[in-house]
């Protein structure tokens, strides 16, 4: 409980204070897909990055394609493909020494027959100058600071469909030192380090996943699978070995049931480090992703001797709730999953990033001898896998791995990061601790304003979390904005069940109006639903017959009220809707009667368009946000219009439809670019508060298949 009131007190007092100091932003994302050589309808995945000793060039291992890449960064923050080199195998890590590249590649034809070699690459020419035969499948590869050698974890990993999955499966995996000079590997002098024998868990097939190497020469290496740490001199005799321990873990989320519930516990959960990395001589850090049976969601510093100094539990993973990352789609299995690593040495502070999988962050510690110190959390491409700092230029890189295709999806990026003068540019809104465990929230959907107190916003989140629809308080007072309360919408005192909410709206008494788009495949009903100020529903109002005979299931998006006729906004056309229109619905809060007019969408040649939200604050328009459903490069219509209230004259559902007139006021792809990602397709809520301030917010998905970034921003416009 100690850790968690005390990652409380830190993360607000950084909010309350907004103090600038040294911080990394994001200035750059590349995708790879763009990569001279790369087939941009391949499926491509940067996962272990490293640069060249003039921080000029980035190399980057591609396993579904094959390929080393290379980026020229001279310029930063407009990176440049450099080319690929196909390597005839599966190229697993690769490391640099001056400006050669040294990859493992696996060429394994099974499991139980594994291969491989290393190559060494000239990242001048991008010839192949070297290959040296290795003792099977190899993994993560790390060079002695000194350029004499390249370490490589020849893991022999395990196929998880045999048996239980389990331990042992022969062959057993090994460590290999190749020696290095002048830039040429020395094939034959080869040192074979024997791990077996040493861990408590099958001591007879250690699968060695990753190392590194320190000032001194000494390797440190991680046996995922054992759950143990061994420490290796460079002539290839074992320094010391320890087993990487356990964490009892409580306030956790351990369900994966469309709730961010964190009250279950884990006691013994093994460590499982897969990424470790020295912080100086004698102590090194370890990502405790956990693979088999474990998996601690934090990291841990021990001495090089197995002394435990600092254990983070769920620091990191609440860092990660309270920024709306939290992946619930795997808390059944390891949580946020830190992964991969790197420590950087910039100036006289050295830096732990951790790279949280799932979760799509890079957390940012420094190192203090003693425990760390929090600083940031950095937001970064899907599944974060490798790190590369260069202090010399003050960057950092990251290469996040996943590829959701060409047709639309988010492709695999690298992303780089600077170090410079605050403030943090994300995130842009998080939450507060309530008690001992963080506010869980994401997928924000709608927007609206308190009536009377500037700054006092409100959210919904959609089906992602349909057992637990909720209603969350903002405070955009704050930077970032901070969502201060979670009410759940409750039937008869339960948390209710069968929303998907889109659109909310706050009345001047304290209670709410939200949209629910249907799905009635799912049982979720197209509906408005009255909410009192303590969350229990108070008035369901379904949709009319004349609706329901023409549904889809792209249907509320928005909700707003013009003295006492709520207006709902449609997603997309029904059965009904000509070509390039869609639904505006009107309901009558006291003839209880439903209306409506047409809006009229713009033309895409590929995707589709519709609105994601209405508002009204006074005046004599009505605001609706219009969207593409296109990510990156391919967004075009991320927008906000106006609709003049004179044409707001609903006409009887059975009735033709009149079209209303529409006038652009703002676009919003200059805000979605502003923190140098790729353009997210959901831009969903929007409101403007009691002193006339605009604000908008973009919907996360719950972090599943998206990078989990939210942006919540004002809107400068003219009104």
């Amino acid at each position: 409980m100690l850790s968690r009131l005390l990652l409380a007190a830190s993360s607000l007092a950084l909010i309350a204070g907004g103090a600038e100091a040294q911080v990394f932003n994001r200035i750059a994302s590349y995708p790879v897909s763009e990569n001279s050589g790369a087939d941009a309808d391949t499926e491509t995945s940067p996962e272990i990055i490293a640069a060249t000793e003039d921080g000029m060039t980035l190399v980057y291992s591609d396993s579904p394609l094959g390929v080393i890449g290379m980026i020229d960064i001279t310029d930063p923050a407009a990176p440049k493909g450099k080319g690929v080199i196909e390597v005839d195998g599966e190229p697993t890590a690769v490391s640099v020494i001056g400006s050669i590249a040294f990859a493992g590649v696996n060429t394994s034809e099974s499991y139980t027959d594994p291969s491989g070699k290393m190559i060494s690459i000239d990242t001048a020419t991008g010839e192949i100058t070297g290959e040296c035969v290795l003792a099977g499948q190899p993994d993560s590869t790390a060079p002695a600071k000194d350029g004499s050698f390249v370490v490589i974890a020849i893991e022999n990993e395990r196929d998880e469909d045999l048996g239980d999955g389990g331990l042992p499966q022969m062959p057993a995996g090994a460590v290999q030192i190749v020696p290095v000079a002048d830039g040429a590997m020395n094939c034959d002098g080869i040192i074979t380090v024997d791990v077996t024998g040493i861990a408590d868990i099958a001591p007879e097939d250690p699968e060695p996943e990753f190392v590194d190497v320190n000032e001194a020469g000494q390797i440190a290496v991680t046996m995922q699978e054992n759950n143990h740490i061994v420490i290796i001199n460079s002539d290839g005799t074992i320094a010391s070995h320890f087993s990487a321990g356990a964490v009892d873990l409580e306030g956790i989320d351990t369900e994966e049931e469309g709730a961010l519930v964190f009250t279950d516990s884990q006691p013994g959960r093994l460590r499982e480090p897969d990424a470790v990395q020295w912080l100086d001589n004698d102590r090194i850090v370890i990502a405790n992703e956990g693979d088999w049976n474990g998996g601690a969601r934090g990291f841990t510093i021990f001495n090089k001797d197995g002394t435990e100094l600092y254990e983070n539990y769920t620091g990191i993973e609440y860092e990660a709730v309270m920024a709306g990352h939290y992946p619930e789609d795997r808390s059944g299995n390891k949580g946020v999953e830190p992964e991969g690593m790197e420590v950087g040495f910039f100036g006289d502070d050295t830096y732990i990033f951790l790279l949280l999988e799932r979760a799509s962050l890079v957390g940012v510690y420094k190192d203090t001898g003693a425990d760390p110190e929090f600083i940031q959390l950095l937001p970064s491409g899907i599944g974060p896998e490798g790190a590369y700092a260069i202090p010399s230029r003050g960057l950092l890189v990251t290469a996040n791995e996943t590829d959701l295709g060409p047709d639309g999806g988010v492709r695999a990026h690298v992303m780089l990061y600077e170090l410079g003068d605050g403030p943090a540019a994300y995130p842009q809104i998080k939450s507060t601790m309530d008690g001992d465990t963080p506010i869980g929230w994401g997928a924000l959907s709608g927007l609206a304003a308190d009536p009377s107190e500037a700054g006092k916003l409100y959210a919904v989140s959609d089906s992602f979390y349909g057992m637990q629809p909720s209603i969350f308080t903002i405070d955009a007072t704050q930077t970032p904005a901070l969502i201060t309360e979670k009410t759940v919408i409750t039937r008869e005192g339960v948390p209710a069940q069968g929303f998907d909410l889109e659109g909310v709206f706050a009345n001047e008494d304290g209670s709410f109006y939200v949209a629910s788009e249907g799905r009635l495949d799912r049982g979720i009903l197209h509906a408005i639903y009255h909410i009192a100020d303590d969350g229990e529903i108070e008035e369901v109002i379904p949709f009319p017959k004349e609706i329901m005979a023409v549904e889809r299931r792209w249907a509320a998006e928005g909700v707003t009220r013009i003295g006492d006729v709520l207006w709902v906004a449609i997603q997309r056309g029904f059965d009904d809707d000509p070509a390039n229109q869609v639904k505006l619905l009107s309901y009558d809060l006291e003839a209880k009667e439903w209306g409506g007019v047409a809006y009229p969408t713009e033309p895409v040649e590929s995707g589709w368009v519709g609105l994601s939200d209405i508002t009204y604050a006074g005046g004599d328009v009505v605001y609706i946000i219009e969207r593409d459903n296109q990510i990156g490069a391919n967004a075009a219509i991320k927008a906000l219009y106006s609709v003049p209230l004179s044409d707001l004259e609903p006409v009887a559902l059975t009735e033709e439809l009149p079209v209303v007139t529409k006038t652009l006021v703002h676009d919003f792809l200059p805000d979605l670019q502003a923190l140098n990602g790729f353009v997210v397709d959901k831009i969903e809520g929007f409101t403007i508060d009691a002193d006339g301030n605009a604000y908008a917010a973009t919907d996360n998905d719950g972090v599943d298949d998206s990078s989990g970034e939210t942006l919540f921003f004002k809107v400068d416009m003219d009104m």
